[in-house]
């Protein structure tokens, strides 16, 4: 089985070539990559370029102007460019280890949507991270993190159990199963079942939004919190309202309590109109 991932990212070319690595590094290349940019620069669309012929990825490029934050909106999009039957969503933040896209293909099953998790880095290891220390996978070694600016921390459980007590933490974790931006997978048919994410919603719990209506159509949730891991990559967040995160949380939460399956403001409108994948 083969996988479309689909990648957000906003003028962060320096992180997004560090994710791209990340990827031509996998131990199961079986994919596409879709770069849903949301209105970046030219110097992203140059560095798509460069790492499409460096890493021979196969790798779309889909673009929509700066009119503030709508990454919704180009989610959509990229989801209308999706060829495979399997989708992975991510960030051009997220560097996934090596092992990234075989575990989420070895956890797909139908009815089910797939979260997990990432472990966030400060600025200084992001910054230390160099393409030779994510070929050789050092860079996931608390080890290596700790040597470059991480703080000891329990967390770092996430990103060093091996397979079988990642199974088994996976079952026993306490944390709550919602659909992660970050780091989750999802069948298209299911994706387009619910019409997408709501363009209506700006940062703030969209993706988890996204995931109640999954919830609501009979889609169940599965934990890859200790096994599908990628390391968060630092950055400002200058674009956080907390009005919008209110208004995001209620309409989640009515959603959640009304059982509702379908957003009227989703893929559908953008096909009505006149978008596709040709456009």
């Amino acid at each position: 089985m083969k996988a479309s991932i689909i990648l957000s990212t906003y003028n962060s070319p320096e992180w997004l070539k560090k994710v791209i690595w990340g990827y031509s590094f996998q131990t199961q290349r079986n994919f596409e990559l879709i770069i849903a940019d949301d209105g970046s620069t030219a110097q992203t669309a140059e560095l798509i370029d460069e790492m499409r012929d460096s890493t021979g990825l196969e790798i779309k490029h889909i673009w929509q102007s700066d009119k503030g934050f709508r990454k919704c909106r180009i989610l959509n999009k990229a989801i209308l460019h999706v060829k495979e039957s399997y989708v992975i969503f991510s960030d051009g933040d997220c560097i996934p280890r090596a092992d990234f896209v075989k575990t989420h293909l070895s956890k797909a099953e139908p009815n089910r949507f797939v979260s997990g998790s990432y472990f966030k880095l400060p600025m200084e290891t992001s910054k230390a991270i160099e393409i030779d220390q994510i070929k050789s996978g050092e860079c996931f070694k608390p080890s290596w993190l700790l040597k470059h600016g991480l703080r000891p921390s329990r967390k770092l459980l996430k990103i060093s159990t091996g397979p079988h007590l990642a199974r088994f933490l996976n079952c026993i974790t306490p944390v709550n199963c919602n659909f992660k931006g970050s780091n989750a997978a999802a069948w298209l048919t299911d994706i387009l079942h619910v019409n997408g994410f709501d363009e209506r919603m700006p940062w703030g719990g969209e993706d988890r939004e996204f995931g109640v209506r999954l919830v609501n159509s009979g889609i169940r949730p599965k934990h890859a919190w200790y096994d599908a891991v990628c390391l968060h990559l630092d950055h400002a967040r200058g674009y956080v309202d907390p009005v919008q995160v209110k208004k995001n949380k209620a309409l989640r939460i009515y959603n959640h309590k009304n059982k509702v399956v379908r957003t009227e403001f989703g893929i559908e409108q953008l096909i009505q109109a006149g978008y596709s994948s040709d456009s």
